[in-house]
């Protein structure tokens, strides 16, 4: 029998959903699961007929990081070591910047770099029963590159106590510091993730692109380099064939007819 493939796709109305399929392996990110990832992502940064992304898991684990006994197999070669954690980055931004909104469909455990990997998103929605845990500082490994996106989305206090204690936190606690967008009933995750996916899909594609883009180019900024910045998008984003529609449309009191351009 053909193996499993590593990640299932799956298309419905402009929302492409990325499942990490191996339960089996708590969907580590080996690097065989990083590359498939990439891949996916790399595609899909390309594909018109896709205008928002799901990130979702099989099983009762959404990722448990990187896969130990492969760091482990990997003792005594740091250029295989680097090679793991250049790959986790290189991912990690390409999530940051796809030309499109990603939504992480978080259900059950997310640590380490999994916890990594829903930060990354850009927006995540959590069953009530899940957790997570950036736990390297029990090991003996801090997590250093999870911490990146951690400490791009929570209060720094929160994302130091998280990386300190390596403790466990509940999904409802994860919404409070700001780590997820909304918690919800196991039953109802997939009602709440596809139903603020399709809100997202009926914008203009080409609008999400910019305010992505513009949304994380802003943040590394100063506050006068960033209204300087986002003046200049706003501006090129008005000569837009969608801008100059969705305004006629909105004073004509009618919907807008895009054209993702």
């Amino acid at each position: 029998m053909p193996a499993e493939p590593m990640i299932l796709i799956t298309k419905d109305s402009g929302v492409t959903t990325l499942t990490l399929n191996q339960p089996e392996r708590r969907n580590s990110l080996s690097m065989a699961m990083l590359q498939a990832l990439s891949h996916a992502l790399t595609e899909l940064a390309a594909d018109n007929d896709t205008r928002v992304v799901v990130l979702a898991a099989s099983g009762s684990v959404f990722c448990a990081g990187h896969d130990l006994k492969e760091v482990r197999d990997q003792f005594g070669s740091q250029h295989q070591q680097q090679a793991l954690f250049d790959q986790c980055s290189k991912v990690m931004q390409q999530v940051v910047n796809l030309p499109k909104p990603v939504i992480a469909r978080v259900a059950g455990v997310a640590t380490a770099a999994g916890c990594q990997l829903v930060a990354s998103c850009d927006l995540a929605v959590a069953a009530d029963t899940a957790r997570f845990a950036t736990p390297g500082v029990n090991i003996g490994l801090f997590c250093s590159t999870p911490m990146v996106a951690l400490s791009r989305n929570v209060h720094r206090k929160h994302a130091m106590e998280m990386l300190l204690t390596g403790e466990m936190i509940s999904a409802p606690r994860a919404e409070q510091i700001g780590l997820v967008n909304k918690v919800v009933d196991e039953q109802m995750l997939d009602d709440a993730v596809y139903q603020m996916a399709r809100v997202i899909a009926g914008k203009s594609s080409h609008t999400l692109k910019v305010g992505k883009e513009a949304f994380y180019r802003q943040l590394e900024l100063g506050l006068a380099d960033a209204y300087d910045y986002t003046s200049v998008v706003m501006t090129e984003n008005l000569a837009a064939a969608d801008a100059q529609e969705g305004i006629c449309a909105f004073l004509d009191k009618r919907n807008p007819e895009w054209k993702d351009r």
